[in-house]
């Protein structure tokens, strides 16, 4: 199964070989996997990298519920999802992005923005959908106090656990797309930031078991990121619209606010209430302790705010930036506007006619007035 059309081979296991073959070759991985199922005596070590591990039953007034907890066996599970985001990431690539590539004829520094706005629309898609789905199927909107409640959330539903496996593997895949991608030098620094903003927040929420927040934290980020993302798709198709950075600035400023006040909701407030926070490993519960310490939870929450403040003034300054670009083009147009309209003005030309160079009236008479003799 080729996923790119290769004008030339490549020495094998050679740099460019590589690049140009790494789809299939996770493809290859995956298939093996898949492959291991249908033998018994492979489809036990299958299933580690496939299903969630370390489920329990849990007793409950309706019976026994399976649920789940973190450990390290969930490693073998996200390197199965790396490779699996892998193939995704070259699909969307090759059947929508390069396709659309070569119809707009762009610049290469757009062409690289473009590939990744592109990528990170499809994902903040999907992830907005199921991040919702998980939300208002577990009840968390509708009960904002279960964020809090019965804390240390050790057990995780099943799709609450492998929502934030692939969330992990999709950010970890990230890396070594970088390379297969060829992205230039000056945009790797602030890639590898994005990355690993991203992987601090969904793995810290994972150990900490405050996955009912960061569902709900993950879902308004999403949401702005999609926006910004897709308002610069928009762009660069045509560079006159740019009525979704409007809608995206909306979105932003509200989706910060939600966040910073989720915070200190949950954090300040809910978590000083909740009693039976003790280090307990054989439950999972390795670091939930730490929100005993009050030093910890304003630690966290001045984190928090510095954090959120750096991502407003940044939103800001990129605001009065864009205006000012917007001012000064709308300025520069207008002089230029007025200067043609200097140019093309016509000249006024006095009545009648010319004959022999002498101004004649219509009438045959001289246009000009007499002059009336004194008395």
């Amino acid at each position: 199964m080729a996923f790119r059309r290769r004008a030339k081979s490549h020495p094998l296991f050679s740099q460019e070989f590589l690049i140009h073959n790494h789809a299939d070759i996770g493809f290859c991985l995956v298939l093996s996997v898949l492959i291991a199922l249908m033998f018994e005596v492979t489809a036990k070590t299958a299933f580690l990298f496939i299903l969630p591990q370390y489920n329990v039953s849990v007793p409950t007034a309706d019976g026994e519920l399976v649920q789940y907890h973190y450990g390290l066996k969930d490693l073998v599970t996200i390197l199965f999802y790396i490779f699996i985001a892998i193939i995704l990431h070259a699909v969307v690539q090759e059947y929508a992005l390069d396709k659309i590539n070569r119809r707009l004829h762009l610049s290469k520094v757009k062409h690289s923005k473009f590939n990744e706005s592109g990528q990170l629309v499809a994902f903040h898609l999907t992830s907005v959908i199921w991040c919702l789905y998980v939300v208002v199927t577990e009840g968390y909107i509708s009960n904002p106090q279960s964020l809090w409640e019965n804390y240390p959330h050790v057990y995780l539903p099943f799709q609450v656990k492998f929502f934030y496996l692939c969330q992990l593997a999709y950010w970890l895949h990230a890396l070594p797309e970088l390379y297969f991608q060829k992205v230039r030098k000056e945009e790797i620094p602030r890639q590898l930031r994005c990355i690993a903003l991203y992987l601090v927040h969904i793995a810290g929420a994972y150990l900490l078991n405050l996955t009912r927040l960061g569902l709900i934290l993950l879902l308004l980020q999403y949401l702005a990121e999609f926006f910004f993302h897709m308002a610069r798709l928009v762009y660069f198709t045509d560079e006159n619209n740019e009525k979704l950075f409007n809608v995206w600035a909306v979105v932003f400023v509200v989706t910060r606010l939600f966040t910073l006040t989720l915070y200190i909701l949950v954090i300040g407030f809910g978590l000083p209430r909740v009693e039976n926070q003790a280090l307990d490993p054989e439950r999972g519960n390795l670091f939930s302790f730490l929100f005993n310490n009050i030093l910890f939870r304003m630690s966290v929450l001045l984190l928090v705010c510095l954090f959120q403040a750096s991502v407003m003034w940044r939103f800001i300054h990129f605001q009065l930036r864009r205006w000012r670009e917007y001012w000064n083009e709308q300025s520069s147009r207008k002089r230029a506007a007025a200067g043609a309209k200097q140019q093309t003005k016509p000249l006024k030309r006095d009545s009648g006619y010319h004959e022999n160079g002498v101004v004649k009236a219509e009438n045959g008479t001289s246009p000009r007035t007499k002059k009336l003799k004194s008395p």
